[in-house]
């Protein structure tokens, strides 16, 4: 840090009871009142190089023997008038870039110019300004910071403008050669002397040099800063997202029990903070460079729920919303959990951004890949010409651009499965909020059901007071053949599930068997009695169906044309297309109904094709050997 010396006298203030005064021969004819301290001191080496103390005793007219002048709206504190009167009066003073901003308002409100006295105080401050609290790092950013306390008489005298063009010129012109780091910025000072030298000792280790030490401004300050580096358009995108991530974790930690302490307190004061709270972050997002991927998803995760905690403008929310939505692929499932705070709802955590954040996601207007034309294929037996081959390539090229989307919505397919099954244990959360977080992901992300079928089986433990036409409604969203054999095993034992769900579980795992060339595991006596009690017989195939036996009317299954049913498919066909028609009375209010996910199973045709015979024939055998 870089320092000025002005004056040769030893210090000579002293404090006596009447208030400060100066050792002297010569009793004081002067009597200064400032910040309600009294200085007894003398004229003439005051008067000789501070204009206004001069201006207000000459327009007084009262020649009493200490005339009294008093300062109300002096600008800085006693400690900058007493180094100013120090100044007139050759004793010793020290200016750094610690106390340079209040020396120069207060100079600059005595009026010690160049007017009263050739190399007064205001330009002996404005030389050592100019010539090395400008030229050093360490020493722009402390000056600066100092100029929040005298906001308007920094602004008029150009101090603020001027440390920010510097320090925005340091960042620009010399990103690698100042000697200052991320780990050792606390430690390490500006080792630039005035004349330009540049110390050896600090070798610089990381292009965002800058970042940790400018996080020490205000946000006003850091803002107009950080405009001032942006407009440079020297800095990567990157490096910029860095410096942000820095300055908000130094100023927005705890953020969650901050705001809950101040909603306790319910003051002025509290609300205030709030205020500002919210004022910073933002002006963070504001800051947000454009490119995708400057900043990590999880890093604008964390902004949206502070934001949210701050009940910031919807704005700030929609723009931190779209930043997330084109990088979700990046997220944890840990950062969707926001917590909601809406007096509205009872939920743990805020869904419907997460929901908006999904449908964001999916309007990006990228579909998975798909076989070209055939006439692209190049399948013609003729010799291709060079323009056949160009369109093939080009089309390449598009493919792999929008295998690039499917493999991102596959990713996001797995983080929204993993984020069911956190909210699934949320006793207030709606049944249609789960659903339509489910199905903003397409088909064709979820390779398999696993863990989406983990999400139903926590959501149905924790609401075990769902009736069956919403379980039913929560098992549509459930693909069967997607699950594994593990989930087969564990769904067919499941008695929370609907009997649907158990009987479709079990005919695509009888028929996985089969194709394989395998036998069918041995039930369970729990699922065997459940099938029993519909006159479902896994060990044989089954007699004709008799239509008095008793049966729950919620679950009778229709007959009607089908008096002997020929196979096991055809018993499961009927009890499926039974289900189908009992979920017709399970319509929206706008009387449009649901397509089931069963269709396709009363689409089989009577007489089952290879797959289905080679099943039967699995089941007959295994019948005859017990």
């Amino acid at each position: 840090m870089k320092f000025m010396k002005l004056g040769s006298r030893p210090d000579t203030l002293y404090t006596a009871e009447a208030g400060r005064s100066v050792s002297s021969e010569v009793s004081s004819d002067l009597i200064i009142q400032v910040k309600g301290i009294r200085y007894l001191l003398h004229k003439f080496p005051l008067f000789s190089k501070c204009l206004r103390l001069q201006r207000i005793c000459s327009e007084s007219h009262e020649t009493p023997q200490h005339q009294i002048i008093q300062l109300p709206d002096f600008p800085s504190e006693i400690e900058a008038f007493e180094l100013c009167a120090k100044f007139c009066y050759g004793i010793t003073v020290t200016v750094s870039a610690y106390n340079i901003v209040a020396a120069r308002c207060a100079a600059e409100y005595l009026q010690m110019t160049e007017d009263a006295e050739k190399g007064n105080l205001v330009y002996k401050l404005e030389v050592f300004f100019n010539s090395c609290i400008l030229h050093g790092w360490k020493d722009s950013i402390v000056t600066l910071q100092s100029t929040k306390a005298f906001p308007l008489w920094s602004e008029n005298l150009e101090i603020t403008s001027r440390c920010i063009e510097a320090i925005a010129s340091k960042v620009l012109t010399h990103p690698l050669k100042v000697s200052l780091s991320h780990s050792h910025s606390r430690r390490v000072r500006d080792d630039i002397s005035c004349n330009g030298e540049e110390s050896q000792r600090h070798k610089p280790t990381t292009k965002g040099w800058w970042a940790e030490d400018m996080a020490e401004l205000g946000i006003d300050l850091y803002w107009r800063t950080m405009i001032a580096i942006k407009s440079g358009g020297k800095i990567p995108s990157n490096l910029i997202g860095e410096a942000l991530q820095i300055y908000a974790s130094r100023w927005l930690p705890n953020i969650c029990r901050k705001v809950k302490a101040n909603k306790e307190a319910a003051s002025d004061s509290a609300g205030e903070i709030t205020s500002k709270h919210r004022l910073l972050l933002e002006s963070i997002v504001s800051l947000l460079p454009s490119e995708k991927g400057a900043v990590s998803c999880s890093f604008l995760l964390k902004l949206l729920k502070v934001a949210n905690i701050l009940n910031a403008t919807s704005s700030s929310k929609m723009e931190l919303g779209r930043r997330v939505a084109l990088q979700l692929e990046e997220a944890r499932v840990s950062d969707l959990l926001i917590p909601s705070l809406s007096y509205s709802s009872d939920t743990l955590y805020d869904v419907d951004i997460v929901l908006t954040i999904l449908e964001q996601f999916m309007l990006q207007g990228q579909s998975p890949p798909t076989s070209p034309p055939r006439s692209k294929l190049g399948f013609e037996k003729r010799r291709r010409s060079r323009s056949a081959e160009n369109i093939d390539f080009e089309f390449q090229e598009n493919r792999r651009s929008s295998s690039a989307s499917h493999s991102s919505k596959i990713k996001v397919a797995k983080i929204v499965d993993g984020y069911l099954q956190e909210i699934a244990r949320d006793i207030n959360l709606p049944l249609s909020k789960f659903i339509a977080i489910a199905e903003t992901i397409p088909d064709f992300s979820r390779h398999d059901h696993d863990d989406l079928y983990r999400a139903i089986d926590i959501y149905l433990k924790a609401h075990p007071d769902l009736n069956k036409s919403e379980r039913k409604k929560l098992c549509r969203i459930l693909d069967c053949k997607k699950l594994s054999v593990e989930a087969c095993m564990h769904a067919a034992q499941n008695e929370k599930l609907p009997l649907r769900v158990v009987v479709q579980v079990l005919f695509f795992e009888q028929a996985r068997a089969a194709t394989a060339g395998g036998k069918m595991a041995e039930l369970p006596s729990n699922i065997k009695a459940l099938l029993a009690s519909h006159n479902i017989d896994p060990s044989r195939p089954p007699g004709p169906l008799s239509t008095t036996t008793s049966i729950p009317a919620d679950d009778q299954w229709s007959v009607s044309g089908l008096k002997s049913p020929k196979s096991r498919m055809s018993t499961l066909r009927m009890k499926l297309a039974e289900d189908d028609d009992l979920d017709e009375n399970d319509m929206n209010p706008d009387g449009m109904g649901r397509p089931s996910k069963f269709k396709a199973f009363c689409a089989i045709p009577t007489r089952p094709k290879k797959m289905f015979n080679k099943l039967l024939s699995t089941n007959r055998s295994a019948s005859e050997k017990n």
